[in-house]
């Protein structure tokens, strides 16, 4: 079986990461995307992104468009790899209960 990924598994991050592969690889979300898809304020979303992104997950871009300032948040191909193998991870874990082991 392969471990579940503690940085991943939370679910905020989970959801940020699931929200990021869903895009092509050299796409991100604007900050403000990201705290409208996944229901979470600002300081909370910004703390899992922190964490994220200290793990390698996820680069984050802060730039100014015209005088406001803009942060996006893209997942790295190590954050890609990480997703994949978690989610690899729940499958067996859900194959493994549909067998009733």
């Amino acid at each position: 079986m392969i471990a579940l990924d503690d940085v991943i598994h939370q679910h905020l991050r989970l959801r940020i990461m699931a929200a990021l592969n869903a895009l092509p690889s050299d796409a991100g979300f604007e900050f403000s995307r990201l705290k409208k898809l996944t229901g979470a304020t600002d300081g909370n979303l910004g703390a899992h992104i922190e964490t994220l992104s200290k793990a390698g997950y996820v680069a984050v871009d802060k730039a100014f468009v015209g005088k406001k300032p803009q942060t996006t948040v893209t997942a790295t191909a190590a954050g890609r790899s990480a997703f994949a193998r978690h989610v690899a991870s729940l499958q067996e874990i859900i194959a493994a209960s549909a067998r009733g082991n």
